[in-house]
């Protein structure tokens, strides 16, 4: 049976948030609906060096996060995410957006687009942490083995 994006995103919601936490969902969530929008609107700077460099920076950003929501659909109702793309990166859905908006401010030249990818991927450090606090909440022991041999970041330092 085939999973539909809101079944994905509903799978992605089962964590629990505090107050504070919630706020800062909230705001990287705005922040992020701003830079889609806002990317529709800005002009590609074909045939130069900085929209190819962007276009490739932006494809493996897609890559990414299509190989995670494709790793998200195929877990079970009720179990954390860890296989495939989970495997090496807690979060990499996080950072692949990162990664895509990066792609896109280098192929359009627009340095307010990149600080507001800038930004945006500032809080999602902390909802980030969020996320891995309430995922101890909900999945416990199973979780906490996934924490200790999964890096937070692609090529970073395991946390504890």
């Amino acid at each position: 049976k085939a999973i539909g994006t809101g079944e994905i995103f509903k799978k992605m919601g089962d964590v629990p948030f505090r107050k504070g936490e919630k706020r800062i969902f909230v705001i990287t969530m705005v922040i992020f609906v701003l830079l889609l929008v806002y990317s529709v609107f800005l002009p590609l700077k074909l045939s130069t060096m900085w929209f190819n460099a962007g276009l490739v920076i932006y494809l493996v950003g897609l890559v990414i996060i299509l190989t995670a929501m494709v790793n998200i659909a195929r877990t079970p109702p009720g179990q954390p995410f860890t296989e495939g793309m989970y495997r090496f990166s807690r979060h990499p859905v996080m950072i692949s957006s990162s990664i895509t908006f990066v792609g896109v401010a280098i192929a359009t030249g627009s340095w307010v687009f990149l600080l507001l990818t800038i930004v945006n991927s500032i809080l999602q450090i902390s909802q980030a942490k969020a996320e891995e606090r309430g995922c101890l909440e909900v999945y416990g022991d199973a979780y906490r083995a996934y924490l200790n041999r999964t890096p937070r970041w692609f090529g970073m330092p395991k946390s504890g």
